[in-house]
């Protein structure tokens, strides 16, 4: 028989070791009477793959690192189903992404601003995103240096890439050094998050020696069943989780709850916690703690259209990967320099452009890669070929994660609802067009580009929009299922305390209220990181016998 171990009970329980989680288990247990507990489904970081950049291919459906989700049939994707990768290690999804260091843009929270969050607005996140930042340039009024999240340049460079940002240009996309200053429109190679060509995930960045310290616990190998509440006071209080452990269920007791699950993970565990929907809830006899409409709902993700040419007269690394020769060269280059293909992110060369002229800022965002394959995971085309793979960054289709049951072993129900919205179908069909347009320029022009997908038979909008719903495919950017504001459909507020409930708050891209114009790793980490200093905020402010300020103007309106 297995037994569960004992853990004593936590100041802080934090749900999911992925961005989020990561730093605030760092943030909360700096003071040494703060006891704070991390809880991780699932297992350590030692998976060579995951360090190595291009590895990537093989942490993505692994379920040693993945949580291996797939979304329903999809309408807008003309039936299909999509493979949708969380990753599930410590780390999280920094563990198995594209490394892309990307805010977005200032317009996206000014806009969460205005929604009437409170000091979301870009000037006020700006601080958090320098604060964990350690930035290759050192430190700027734009980026800071000596914190824990590194960031480095590519150490790879393709003539292809260098071709296509010549082509952007001819497209009046022109080249700019940062994508991270606010604007990001304009052509560049993405900044990544490595470190001296290793993958730099949050694991390395937050949790390294943490364990060191007498007030902090981590669990790996423990998925969470639900939160477990106090519902004999003024509003249900969150006082622990429900977990298996080493093949049996238990309790550990927390005075707070923070969810770090991710937006799958988070309103799943809250679902299962009789918090969420009213027919839901009923429809799976799970008792209601509180009736909360909008969890699990806004689900927002990017659609990347994947568009491959094949080419001439360049190397890309579907010859280089072909051969023994080639696979034997690379190995040899990252063994010895760590430089080469090995140390490629998924995408290097990024650009940031509108899909029409009445956009009031770039609404596309591209991922040019010098290398096409039939479809992820199956072996790279045996000829030379680029893929230019073109998002909409900020779609109008909304869509919902729901449980299927009580169970927490069934996956739930992912359905984004791609393209399902006339507008994203039309961003759609302009961005299949400009992407012609940057293949057909003449910096392209010796590389005799051939569109190998969709393929040059599709041509009117409504070809191109079916198209589009047969190349679609994620990329991996699901927010907004836990929004932030004070609407019905908010489910936390400005400080990420779950509405209605006391000791329990969401710290992850489900917060969102709209999704960010750009990868949204880094931007977790910085809600995060605002998080904290709201908490600790609040502690100082307690320690004293007093509520903060924020927190007695929400109790006094």
């Amino acid at each position: 028989m297995t037994h569960a171990r004992a853990y004593a009970a936590a100041d802080t329980l934090i749900v999911g070791a992925g961005p989020a989680g990561c730093l605030l288990a760092k943030r909360l247990s700096e003071d040494p009477h703060h006891r704070v507990t991390l809880v991780e489904a699932g297992g350590r970081d030692n998976y060579p793959w995951i360090h190595i950049p291009v590895g990537y291919l093989y942490c993505i459906g692994n379920p040693r690192t993945d949580w291996c989700y797939r979304t329903e049939e999809e309408g807008g994707l003309n039936g299909r189903s999509l493979g949708y990768p969380r990753g599930r290690v410590l780390g999280g999804s920094s563990s198995i992404n594209g490394m892309i260091y990307m805010r977005g843009q200032a317009r996206d929270y000014d806009h969460w601003a205005a929604l009437g969050n409170a000091g979301w607005d870009w000037q006020s996140v700006l601080p958090y995103f320098r604060r964990s930042e350690d930035h290759y340039a050192g430190a700027s009024d734009a980026h800071g240096t000596g914190g824990e999240w590194r960031v480095e340049r590519q150490r790879h460079r393709w003539e292809i890439l260098e071709a296509f940002r010549a082509a952007c240009a001819e497209q009046d996309i022109p080249p700019i050094d940062d994508f991270n200053l606010g604007d990001n429109e304009g052509s560049s190679y993405f900044q990544v998050n490595q470190r001296r060509g290793v993958r730099w995930n949050a694991s390395k960045a937050f949790l390294k020696g943490l364990e060191a310290r007498e007030n902090f616990t981590l669990i790996t190998d423990a998925e969470v069943d639900r939160v477990l509440f106090d519902t004999g006071g003024e509003k249900p209080r969150a006082c622990g989780i429900r977990v298996c452990l080493d093949g049996a269920f238990q309790t550990l007791a927390a005075d707070q709850v923070i969810l770090c699950a991710g937006a799958i993970g988070s309103p799943s565990i809250l679902q299962r916690s009789g918090v969420g929907p009213r027919a839901l809830l009923d429809a799976l006899a799970i008792p209601r703690v509180h009736e909360l409409p909008g969890v699990g709902a806004n689900l927002q993700d990017h659609l990347q259209l994947r568009m491959i040419y094949r080419i001439q007269g360049a190397r890309t690394l579907n010859e280089i990967a072909g051969s023994w020769r080639g696979k034997l060269g690379m190995a040899w280059q990252y063994l010895l320099k760590r430089s080469g293909p090995l140390t490629m992110a998924p995408s290097q060369l990024g650009a940031f452009a509108r899909s029409d002229p009445d956009q009031p800022s770039a609404n596309l965002e591209y991922h040019v890669q010098p290398l096409s394959l039939p479809a992820f995971g199956e072996p790279l085309h045996d000829f030379p070929a680029f893929t230019a793979s073109v998002c909409n960054l900020r779609p109008a289709s909304r869509g919902h994660v729901t449980i299927r049951s009580r169970d927490m072993r069934q996956p739930p129900r992912i359905a984004p609802n791609y393209l399902s919205e006339a507008e994203d179908r039309r961003v759609a069909v302009d961005a299949i067009r400009l992407t012609r347009r940057i293949a057909g320029a003449p910096a392209l022009a010796p590389y005799r580009p051939e569109e190998i997908k969709p393929g040059p038979d599709y041509q009117s909008d409504a070809a191109l929009a079916e198209a589009a719903g047969d190349i679609g495919t994620t990329i991996f950017h699901p927010v907004g299922t836990c929004k932030m504001g004070q609407n019905p459909q908010a489910v936390v507020d400005d400080r990420l305390r779950v509405h209605g409930l006391d000791g329990l708050r969401v710290v992850d891209a489900s917060i969102m209220p709209t999704i960010v114009s750009g990868n949204t790793c880094s931007p977790t980490l910085m809600i995060a990181e605002k998080a904290a200093a709201m908490m600790l905020e609040e502690r100082q402010w307690q320690a004293i016998g007093r509520e903060t300020p924020a927190a007695a103007e929400a109790n006094v309106s």
